[in-house]
């Protein structure tokens, strides 16, 4: 355990962060998930509204730091470039 005052502050604040962050990414999982899963029943309708959001989720995590931009960029082109291919299958 830390002895000195701010150590303490610091170990305090790590968990309330530890906490916060583990929530975003639960729920990060939990969406690409279900994006995944209406990609595989084949509901590309379904799935562009699920990217939309998995979007909007993804931006806001890399602005509150919880995950890297760079990630959040990244993952968004490969869930894209997925419900394109999709579309690409039903169509022909």
């Amino acid at each position: 355990m830390p002895q000195r005052p701010a150590a303490l502050k610091s170990l305090r604040q790590d968990k309330k962060r530890t906490l916060r962050n583990k929530s975003v990414k639960s729920r990060l999982r939990t969406e690409q998930n279900k994006f995944a899963r209406m990609l595989e029943r084949g509901e590309v309708e379904a799935a562009e509204g699920q990217l939309k959001l998995l979007t909007k989720l993804f931006q806001q995590a890399a602005v509150k730091n919880v995950i890297h931009a760079n990630r959040a960029a990244r993952k968004q082109a490969q869930f894209q470039g997925q419900l394109n291919e999709a579309k690409a299958q039903a169509v022909g």
